[in-house]
């Protein structure tokens, strides 16, 4: 089979590969028909390179399943399918609470298991959920980053009528903006330095949006909620300047929930840490998508209302490539030298 394989730092290659084989009688495998690139897939192409060298990457997918082991009930060939890209260990104390998120040695598809960027792919039939047979692929595809939003709004109390603002608007703060709504936001808030993005955001649901490259923004947000900020904020940029202004924009009191990962050092001026200890801010991280029962309600959510509509992942979609495709799309993805929001890999010919 093809699949993309990453060696180290920017060098990804596609190349036959061997295809995945029934080792363990609850094993499944899967013919991948669309696999999402994640802003962390780019980070680690740019960045970090592979944990293991040559190792098969990518973890937000959909497709069909193609075989199964002698356990496995349940899951038959032709089923259409996502999976958790999650492995917890199941044996540390933390996940024996049911807190699989906080597992000490939880491995992620992609990162330490072949990943979805290929043709085949192996799971544990734990790991994958069956789809509603009316819910195409591309849709599909998206359940890993809804469930990762979903994870982070169950970490706050987020009642109606709240005011909420999103620091960010890639796939991640972007689904935010709708599941906000969804939660019972009265007020959504969007902010994120490319109009574009912004754009998509007030068409998804933003109340109201702020280039934070304008250098009034703030004095903007203030004026609209009369210097009390919001309920909620969710910070979901990852970017250093992004996490240290999400403390302004959060009223007293209020709660923010750190989703984006920083991939450096980040530095608070001493106003914005200030904020923290004088208004009494909560500060939380939220880590993946996973709850116990395993892989979490957050997956059956995400199913439930991605199939339904009530998410709209149209406007995310920036453009099809093939598996083949793919390599020489990603430095220009890094080097942020194209307009993206999500990009499918087309692998089972679906578009």
């Amino acid at each position: 089979m093809k699949a993309l394989n990453l060696y180290s730092v920017q060098d990804v290659r596609y190349e036959e590969t061997p295809r995945p084989v029934i080792t363990a009688d609850d094993d499944v495998i899967i013919s991948v028909q669309v696999a999402g690139i994640c802003g962390s897939d780019i980070s680690r192409f740019g960045k970090l390179g592979s944990y293991q060298p040559g190792l098969t990457w990518g973890h937000e997918f959909s497709g069909v399943v193609a075989e199964t082991g002698a356990a496995v009930k349940g899951l038959n060939k032709g089923d259409r399918v996502t999976a958790c890209n999650c492995f917890p260990c199941f044996e540390c104390q933390y996940c024996q609470q049911g807190r699989y998120a906080h597992c000490v040695d939880l491995k992620v598809l992609g990162g330490h298991k072949n990943g979805a960027f290929a043709d085949y792919i192996r799971l544990p039939a734990r790991n994958v959920l069956k789809l509603p047979d009316t819910m195409d692929f591309a849709t599909a595809s998206f359940i890993e980053p809804s469930s990762v939003v979903v994870h982070g709004l169950r970490q706050v109390d987020i009642k109606a009528g709240c005011r909420m603002a999103i620091v960010g608007c890639g796939t991640i703060g972007l689904l935010a903006v709708q599941w906000a709504k969804i939660c019972g936001a009265g007020e959504v808030f969007a902010f994120d330095v490319d109009p574009q993005k912004l754009s998509i955001a007030k068409a998804t649901g933003a109340d109201r949006t702020f280039c934070v490259r304008d250098d009034d923004h703030l004095s903007q947000f203030n004026a609209l909620t009369a210097g009390c900020g919001v309920d909620i904020v969710i910070e979901s940029s990852g970017n250093a300047a992004g996490i240290a202004s999400s403390l302004l924009l959060a009223a007293k009191g209020g709660s923010i929930v750190l989703l984006g990962i920083p991939y450096g050092d980040v530095a608070f001026p001493r106003l914005n840490f200030e904020k923290i200890v004088r208004n009494e801010l909560k500060v939380c991280g939220s880590w993946n998508s996973i709850s116990a029962p395993f892989p979490g309600q957050e997956w059956k959510t995400s199913i439930d209302y991605l199939s339904a509509g009530k998410i709209n992942i149209k406007p995310l979609i920036t453009r099809y490539v093939s598996l083949e495709e793919a390599p020489a799309l990603f430095p220009a993805l890094y080097k942020r030298e194209t307009f993206f929001v999500k990009v499918l890999i087309d692998i089972g010919g679906q578009e």
